[in-house]
């Protein structure tokens, strides 16, 4: 046992979350990822930009937190562990805000010292009115020195956060897009002061300046920064909904005393009580006391549901009319709410294989970008026109601002943060960001039955009477005699007449043939069902209900037959009910173009029946777990990537198999552990919603990313003057700055309109 337990401790993984602060583009990614990944132990290190998250695994207490934010930190970044996702949420909350501010403050300087810079720059030069007015009045060499002492002010000021981190990371040797404005803007602006203070050491006829190049840059940079901030605090909008469905309080009876209690302190076990119109507060029991809940947050189910004694309730749900108690079942981390929160926020820090494709270029990006602004200022020096020293200078700083990779580190992230937010609000949960892309590529459903097409439980389905008999009388006398039978069959026919308001009388004598029936005495009745042998045992001939109970048998049923002293008096079929909208979901499913198949432990018979009611294109019947495995390569095989849906013990090994594995959230613990994608309500229009919002997703990112690197690679030879010979086009820095910060806002904001993506039959 203990040679086991060590090879059971050593292939363990433990994870860490940690907050990362600082970051701004993609290369600052690749950065802290490096740095994670260097620390003795670890195994793998997944840094989100659009989350400002970290998520590191290593053998089980292998590596202590302190040194991963030590490593963090060595990098040049912040960095704290999570504690909790709500807590991370609320802390989130709280930098934004301060980010925000900060952000917000740092503009309004720039701007306002800025402005004068450029009028008196941009309207010497455009305007001749105002060039001849300056002279006039302040002279040239006095414009020029309050040009140097206002931008002096925005770059050790608002700009000075470019140069405290740019120009370390320059010294460590990875640049990331502080390094290259620092440089750009530094370039310009001590360019700028030897024209101003020293033009003698110049060569004659280059001693011009750039003051409002470096300021523009800066205060465009900074507006760039705010804009995106703004949207990406709205990316994370959905973890913060999920957290303040959960309230502060709960009013909990203990020995007799009703007293308000921090959430954090109800435990296990806690009578909870609840009055009209709050919010549950942590999962449970009712114990006493009727009520409607508002489930829409986990069922999308808009009427309310009724709860009495002996329902479960679930935190962060609205009771409406009645008070009720309820016995606290989970809480904390095992409530439902708070696994919601969790597998939202994992699978937004996830990275998806399509940004494995990112990061190898964004890696080396930024020091490409430096090359090429190197190259660009050599070759314009070498093949520029007469004095083109000044021209070399502007179009590689041009490189430098313009190439700014923010965009590529936000392409993917924002889309996969707004997806899977719009997933949850749609009562479906993607537990690995990595379903996101590997749904869409789904050429085939294949669903289990029970539980998933159907309720999961029996209902008598159908009640066929011979001549003469009334179906109140037989229905009480039948589920009289059930009623002291355990199985589910007759716990059926006991439902149906209780819904049917029929009072169940006592039965006596009541005896159970293994295999073949029940029998017992209702009053001075002989009551007897069971299966059409039982039937011939006891004398009773079928007539023409034998043909009726056949029927009902193709169609998927289970029979019985009733005899009442010695007559038959009844045909009653039982059947796992599809669910009401089975139906409409496969239809959508087929619509998106998938192949819809069911593979099932049950009868051949049974799984054809449900098949052609659903409109089914595949049966695979009669298998047992680990078939279903096999099952699912065979599909594959056939039809390429397939999803798989199930909500059994028995589904696990499936779910697992499958390319993708969406589990209903109304089955069993381990279903939704081996899962990849949780259907809170249970309902199959939740497959269809995924599937939309997967195709969705990824058409999302395509573009973003399309545009972040066509982008690149279409301004990067503008700026650096590819269009001079032809037409005498150069690209000023400062227009370059305005793209760059663009270039950010236009990917957050395509990546919020999968906030109002249509879901079908979701």
């Amino acid at each position: 046992m203990n040679a086991i337990a060590q090879i059971r401790d050593a292939t363990r993984r433990d994870s860490v979350d940690l907050t990362i602060t600082g970051m701004t583009c993609a290369s600052c990614v690749g950065r802290a990822e490096r740095a994670l990944r260097a620390v003795e132990g670890v195994s793998d290190a997944i840094v989100n930009l659009a989350t400002e998250r970290a998520t590191v695994t290593f053998p089980a207490g292998r590596v202590a937190p302190t040194a991963l934010v030590a490593a963090v930190e060595r990098a040049g970044y912040g960095a704290a562990p999570i504690v909790s996702p709500e807590k991370a949420s609320d802390e989130a909350d709280e930098r934004h805000a301060a980010e925000m501010a900060a952000l917000t403050r740092s503009l309004i300087i720039a701007a306002v010292l800025t402005l004068p810079v450029f009028v008196l720059a941009m309207g010497a030069h455009l305007v001749p009115a105002v060039h001849h007015l300056i002279g006039e009045t302040i002279g040239e060499q006095a414009n020029r020195l309050i040009q140097l002492t206002l931008t002096t002010i925005v770059l050790l000021g608002p700009g000075r956060r470019f140069f405290s981190i740019g120009i370390p990371a320059l010294l460590h040797g990875a640049p990331d897009m502080n390094s290259l404005v620092a440089v750009g803007t530094g370039a310009a602006y001590g360019f700028s002061v030897v024209a101003t203070l020293a033009p003698s050491i110049l060569p004659e006829g280059t001693a011009h300046v750039w003051f409002e190049a470096a300021a523009v840059i800066v205060t465009l940079i900074l507006l760039g920064r705010l804009l995106e901030a703004r949207a990406k605090g709205r990316t994370s909008a959905a973890i913060r909904r999920l957290v303040a469905l959960q309230p502060h309080t709960a009013r909990v009876r203990r020995d007799g005393i009703v007293a308000d209690l921090p959430i954090a302190d109800v435990q296990r076990g806690d009578i909870v009580e609840v009055r009209p119109g709050e919010r549950i507060a942590v999962d449970g029991q009712v114990i006493e006391g009727e009520s409607f809940v508002d489930e829409a947050m986990i069922t999308g189910e808009p009427i309310p549901a009724a709860k009495g004694p002996g329902a479960a309730v679930v935190g962060g749900t609205v009771n409406q009319s009645g008070a009720f108690s309820f016995r606290a079942t989970k809480v904390g981390a095992d409530m439902l709410l708070a696994q919601i929160i969790r597998m939202v926020g994992d699978a937004q820090a996830s990275k998806l294989p399509i940004q494995a494709m990112v990061d190898r270029v964004t890696l080396w990006f930024v020091p490409a970008v430096m090359a090429m602004s190197a190259a660009t200022f050599v070759l314009w020096l070498v093949l520029g026109p007469e004095g083109g020293f000044a021209l070399a200078l502007v179009n590689a700083i041009a490189v430098l601002i313009i190439a700014c990779p923010c965009a590529m580190g936000l392409a993917t992230p924002t889309s996969i943060m707004v997806g899977t937010g719009r997933a949850a609000e749609a009562g479906v949960l993607f537990r690995k960001g990595e379903a996101l892309q590997a749904l869409k590529d789904a050429r085939i459903i294949a669903l289990d039955k029970t539980g998933t097409l159907t309720k999961g439980h029996p209902e008598m389905t159908n009640l066929i009477l011979a001549d003469g008999i009334v179906r109140e009388a037989l229905l009480a006398q039948v589920a009289a005699v059930e009623a002291r039978s355990e199985h589910p069959i007759a716990k059926a026919i006991l439902a149906a007449a209780r819904e049917s308001g029929i009072t169940v009388p006592n039965a006596t004598a009541v005896t159970a043939l293994p295999g073949m029936g029940v029998r017992g005495m209702v009053g001075e009745a002989r009551v007897e069902i069971g299966t059409a042998r039982f039937m011939a045992s006891v004398g009773v001939e079928l007539g023409d209900l034998g043909a009726e109970a056949e029927r009902l048998a193709d169609a998927g049923r289970t029979t019985l037959y009733a005899a009442v002293d010695g007559r038959l008096a009844a045909v009653i079929a039982v059947a796992d009910a599809v669910k009401p909208t089975t139906r409409a979901a496969i239809d959508a499913m087929r619509g998106l173009g998938l192949t819809v198949a069911m593979i099932t432990g049950d009868n051949a018979r049974t799984a054809g029946a449900i098949a052609r009611e659903l409109g089914i294109d595949t049966v695979v019947a009669e298998v047992l777990p680990g078939g279903k495995v096999d099952a699912l390569q065979g599909l594959r095989d056939r039809h390429g990537a397939i999803a798989f849906v199930g909500d059994g013990i028995n589904d696990a090994p499936a779910l697992a198999a499958a390319d993708v594995g969406i589990a209903i959230g109304t089955g069993t613990d381990i279903a939704i552990a081996a899962a990849d994608v949780v259907l809170i309500s249970g309902d199959l229009a939740g497959v269809v919603t995924a599937v939309a919002l997967s195709q969705a997703t990824i058409r999302n990112i395509r573009e973003n990313l399309f545009w972040a690197f066509a982008y690149n690679a279409a301004l990067i030879p503008v700026a650096a003057g590819i269009l001079y010979p032809l037409w005498g086009v150069l690209l000023s820095p400062m227009l370059a700055a305005a793209a760059m910060a663009l270039s950010s806002v236009f990917v957050v904001a395509n990546a919020l309109r999968l906030r109002r993506v249509r879901l079908g039959a979701a």
